[in-house]
């Protein structure tokens, strides 16, 4: 089996803590021949969609209670192939966010290899239409209390009705932008106007939940069922517990309350075709669904002692052989 992974640019991936790294590893691992390429060196050639792509021979790592040793280099590379995406059995689709043009268009040329039978993970529609913030009010019964308008008054509604509030703006990615309101703070008109842009973008406003001062869990799904799960802790003085904000990872197990809200996704998941999901469950309740590129990898393979990374894989290397 070949397998393609598209992703930022190899020198921006950090094998001790990226998702993708660990993928490719475990790909090879199973016995596939891994080859990476830059999203921007798709393109369609009299109608086939293809790629400029690299061989690629990952080092193995191995991880302590400090953390994971990577090898120098962790890498080598092959020499660059014009290929057809019909060639790979599956193709990773890993690029970062934010959902820009380019991500669009990238989405757009997978699209067209997915109707020739390329296994595109995740499914090229559904990275478009399933935004990380917007995708989980589909599950709103799970979710804390939450409005998602530009008009600040309805905005400013909410706000006085739950007292305590968290700001998210939609494309924000890994804590950015996301901040901490209530209804008694001076300037409360004025910040409204800034994150909604004067009423032109909505922005997610939801109910603050005490409990993330004891973490925001992190659950991995592979073809809608969960593979391991870690609880990111908010460092001191911030209530944000995404790792790019400072929070620390630890060991966790699922609740019965997670694995209910699991139960819940699965299904319209694999209907979406979103093979490998991150979801987000502060407390008792649904936060997020992280659909681009889920991270979270590593942090259960060290602590949780999964092999999480080498659990997806399968799953979605027997999923493609059907």
């Amino acid at each position: 089996m070949q397998q393609l992974f598209l992703t930022d640019p190899l020198s921006r991936l950090r094998p001790a803590q990226d998702s993708s790294v660990a993928l490719m590893q475990a790909a090879q691992g199973a016995g596939s021949q891994v080859w990476w390429a830059e999203p921007r060196q798709l393109q369609a050639v009299d109608g086939d969609i293809a790629v400029l792509a690299q061989p690629l021979e990952l080092a193995s790592t191995h991880h302590n209670p400090q953390g994971w040793h990577v090898p120098d280099p962790w890498y080598r590379q092959g020499v660059s192939e014009q290929r057809s995406l019909t060639s790979f059995q599956v193709v990773w689709m890993r690029r970062d966010p934010p959902v820009d043009d380019a991500y669009v268009f990238a989405a757009g040329l997978l699209a067209q290899a997915e109707r020739r039978g390329v296994r595109v993970v995740n499914r090229p529609a559904s990275l478009l239409i399933w935004n990380e913030k917007l995708s989980a009010l589909q599950f709103s019964q799970l979710m804390a209390p939450t409005i998602v308008s530009a008009d600040c008054a309805s905005l400013l509604a909410f706000i006085h009705q739950h007292r305590d509030v968290v700001l998210k703006p939609l494309e924000g990615r890994g804590g950015q932008g996301v901040v901490r309101a209530s209804s008694a703070m001076a300037g409360l008109q004025a910040l409204l106007e800034l994150v909604t842009a004067q009423q032109q973008l909505p922005v997610l406003v939801q109910a603050f939940l005490p409990d993330v001062v004891e973490g925001d869990k992190r659950i991995l799904l592979a073809n809608g069922e969960p593979v391991g799960a870690i609880n990111r802790r908010p460092r001191r003085g911030d209530f944000r517990s995404n790792l790019a904000m400072g929070g620390t990872p630890e060991a966790c197990g699922l609740s019965a309350r997670d694995h209910a809200i699991c139960r819940a996704l699965a299904e319209p998941l694999r209907r979406a075709g979103l093979a490998f999901v991150g979801i987000d469950v502060i407390g008792s309740w649904l936060s997020e669904i992280n659909v681009t590129s889920p991270t979270g990898l590593r942090e259960v393979e060290r602590l949780g002692g999964v092999p999480a990374a080498d659990l997806i894989v399968e799953r979605i290397m027997e999923a493609a052989a059907r």
